[in-house]
């Protein structure tokens, strides 16, 4: 948009020069069609750039699976590809919530983390991640909170045990798989809804 603005603020410009100043008269037949075609380009543009800016913003919700996402780079648990994936959905307008196994802190950092403490390492509010209590598998809590925030599921862990419980998880486009190839991050976003897909 800076292109069309300037070429605008030029034409107003000589617009202007060309109408007060009777020397420059000839002016007006080049400044005056630059203005109208600039404003049509800036105008274009905005609301390309706005449709761009609603369709991110009506994109639904995603859980990630933190336990799972941590081994995408190369099998080691690393806190380094949950930053990525939080990164990549949230510029792609998705609203994001991790959830953790109890453990997650000692696979990462040799000791215990909570909530707040893995929130911090992602740069996100700590009401959207959470760690769950110890003894208890996280794939139920995850599974819960993306039935009660209508998001899909990032981790490439199919839920198979929970299907009973849990049968949305056999519906197409509810599980996103991803992972990294030469050293990319991707998403098999192909198998999501064109509601949960539209960009």
């Amino acid at each position: 948009m800076i292109v069309p603005a300037l070429l605008l603020t030029v034409s107003i410009i000589g617009t202007v020069i060309a109408t007060s100043q009777p020397v420059w008269g000839d002016l007006v037949l080049l400044a005056g069609p630059c203005a109208i075609a600039s404003a049509i380009l800036l105008l274009r543009e905005a609301r390309v750039w706005l449709a761009g800016q609603s369709r991110r913003s009506a994109r639904g919700a995603v859980v990630i699976d933190g336990s799972n996402v941590m081994y995408w780079w190369g099998g080691t648990p690393l806190i380094m590809p949950v930053q990525d994936v939080v990164r990549t959905l949230k510029d792609l307008g998705f609203k994001t919530g991790v959830v953790f196994d109890a453990n997650a802190g000692h696979l990462l950092t040799n000791a215990y983390k909570d909530d707040a403490a893995l929130a911090a390492m992602l740069k996100l509010p700590v009401d959207q991640v959470m760690v769950v209590p110890s003894g208890s598998p996280a794939d139920p809590f995850i599974l819960t909170a993306a039935r009660e925030m209508g998001a899909v599921v990032v981790s490439n862990d199919r839920y198979r045990d929970w299907a009973d419980d849990f049968p949305e998880v056999l519906r197409r486009g509810h599980l996103i798989k991803g992972g990294y190839r030469q050293q990319e991050l991707w998403f098999d976003f192909a198998t999501m809804s064109d509601k949960q897909s539209a960009a």
